[in-house]
């Protein structure tokens, strides 16, 4: 293995990755036949001697970004999945170089730094209170993990019970309600802290896949309540503040899956939809979303600092450093060791400002509304009330949906992903990357209309 200045393997790796970045609008959305194939050139036995770190970098970019989906562009609607802001993607490569791990303030002063002043901002971004508790997790899905278990603990406490050094035998029993239109990770969640997904008492929705609070059962103060901000298929809004009015008088927690649609605080224009989230116990948003940090980064958010610290924190023992004076990071988080996620989150935030992240936001809704209007004036049904930046389109049939989505992905200008609502396949259309332009939702409607014109034909 012959060696390679650092200098050298950073500038070969940034002129690869920036070459990538230029190019990838050119190239279809997905990765082609041909590319997954070559990726069987990277299953071989772990050579005797190592390769130097320039033919590495050459090995994974040409092999790899072959084989990437092209989500950096403004083209990927699937999944939700948003792009990462130039000034992210620098800040990443710069925290990479750090190198720090985000444990405790005194294994990296700047990240602990970086995570207080984005929890600040992200406090006053959405109007939380002040004293908020929070912390960086690898998406929403840790971070709705992370928040019920602050539920939990703040539940059992008040009945008197450790659950965090007793665990969950001989507890008094929780009872968790969630709609119909319950996320999957959310009752990932509930299983991986004992609570169960199957457990739950489930609240009827409405015809937009909002929870309907008249058929809320009877709450109390062993109660979680878990509503959605942003539905994954019509991106519609629970009434929290319905929700949040009842789960109070009774002395019940509720958590917020906000995973996308908890940025719409950040824009005044919707505060109909989020019209008492604020009121909640406890957030779950990705930063790898709407606000378009690289992978992975989550935030959790839960109004009593107190009760994530102690569902989060390891024992007092293994923390010999004393007596916390200052927010230390790991305190808040499932992991000890990790990876500076505060970087990129502060990153987007000061560069975006309060009125960049609501233009952002509206912009995504806009193009939204632009998508459901055209292939209105198509002939195509939306299925949706386009409130937020979930378009469901039907083309007829199962199959004539299926075969419209297979077509398009197979062109490759544009990628869609298919979906259930309400018993009826469909498109959904996810609009949720800050490069996408007008242009790019002009040259997806044609291709997409052309999918559909074709399976007419």
């Amino acid at each position: 293995m012959k060696d390679v200045s650092t200098q050298t393997v950073l500038q070969e790796a940034s002129a690869r990755a920036i070459a990538y970045l230029q190019s990838v609008r050119e190239r279809p959305i997905a990765a082609s036949s041909a590319a997954v194939r070559r990726l069987d050139e990277l299953n071989h036995p772990l050579p005797p001697q190592g390769l130097d770190a320039v033919e590495v970098l050459r090995r994974l970019d040409e092999i790899g970004s072959p084989a990437t989906v092209a989500t950096a562009g403004g083209r990927y609607f699937g999944l939700v999945i948003g792009g990462a802001l130039p000034a992210t993607v620098a800040a990443n490569w710069l925290a990479t170089a750090w190198d720090q791990n985000a444990c405790f303030r005194w294994t990296s002063p700047i990240a602990a730094t970086l995570e207080d002043v984005s929890l600040q901002w992200l406090g006053e971004l959405f109007g939380l209170p002040q004293d908020i508790g929070g912390a960086f997790v690898s998406g929403a899905s840790m971070a709705t993990f992370s928040a019920l278990a602050a539920a939990r603990h703040a539940l059992l406490a008040r009945q008197g019970w450790d659950v965090e050094a007793k665990g969950l035998y001989g507890a008094p029993e929780i009872r968790v309600v969630v709609s119909d239109e319950v996320h999957v990770t959310v009752l990932k969640a509930l299983s991986l802290l004992g609570l169960g997904r199957d457990r739950v008492l489930r609240v009827p929705t409405d015809g937009r896949g909002r929870l309907r609070a008249e058929c809320l059962p009877v709450l109390d103060e062993r109660t979680i309540v878990c509503i959605q901000a942003g539905n994954v298929n019509t991106g519609d809004f629970d009434p929290a503040a319905e929700v949040c009015r009842l789960a109070t008088a009774a002395g019940a927690w509720v958590h917020v899956d906000g995973a996308f649609g908890l940025w719409a605080l950040a824009n005044r224009d919707f505060d109909t939809l989020t019209n008492g989230l604020t009121e909640a116990d406890s957030w779950a948003t990705d930063g790898h979303k709407w606000l378009n940090v690289p992978y992975d980064n989550g935030v959790v958010l839960v109004r009593h600092a107190a009760h994530l610290k102690a569902a989060m924190s390891a024992s007092a023992a293994y923390l010999a450093e004393g007596i916390e004076t200052e927010r230390h990071p790991s305190h808040y988080t499932p992991e000890s060791s990790r990876r500076a996620r505060g970087v990129e989150i502060w990153a987007a935030l000061l560069h975006l400002g309060s009125d960049g992240i609501a233009d952002l936001v509206a912009r995504f809704c806009r193009f939204a509304r632009l998508f459901a209007e055209g292939l209105s004036r198509h002939g195509y049904e939306v299925l949706n009330d386009v409130v937020l930046n979930q378009v469901l389109v039907s083309f007829g049939s199962a199959e004539a949906t299926r075969a419209v989505i297979d077509a398009l992905q197979a062109e490759g200008v544009c990628w869609c992903g298919g979906t259930e609502w309400q018993g009826r396949p469909a498109m959904r259309i996810s609009v949720a990357n800050w490069a996408t332009t007008e242009a790019d939702v002009e040259l997806s409607m044609q291709a997409i209309v052309r999918a559909a014109s074709a399976g007419t034909a």
